[in-house]
């Protein structure tokens, strides 16, 4: 999958998951100040992320992300290397 797909499906599942404004998603945007997601909405990202990609994501691998672009980042991350 590639970053731009990445990038889009995440957008998709904020937009659905969460209601955010299409026009507030941007690489940029961080996910607790500019979104307004809590650790339980981070939770549950990871969980439509999962249903998604069909792979297996450990919560740990978010605790260090902020933005939009983190997530995606870390989601082409794993998948290149086979983690998840």
């Amino acid at each position: 999958m590639e970053k731009d797909q990445i990038y889009q499906m995440l957008k998709d599942s904020l937009i659905e998951l969460f209601e955010v404004p299409e026009g507030d998603i941007t690489p940029e945007a961080k996910l607790d100040e500019d979104l307004d997601l809590d650790s339980i909405d981070v939770i549950d990202l990871v969980e439509k992320l999962q249903d998604v990609t069909g792979k297996k994501i450990e919560p740990e691998e978010f605790r260090s992300i902020r933005t939009v672009q983190d997530v995606a980042d870390r989601i082409h991350d794993l998948l290149e290397k086979g983690k998840i």
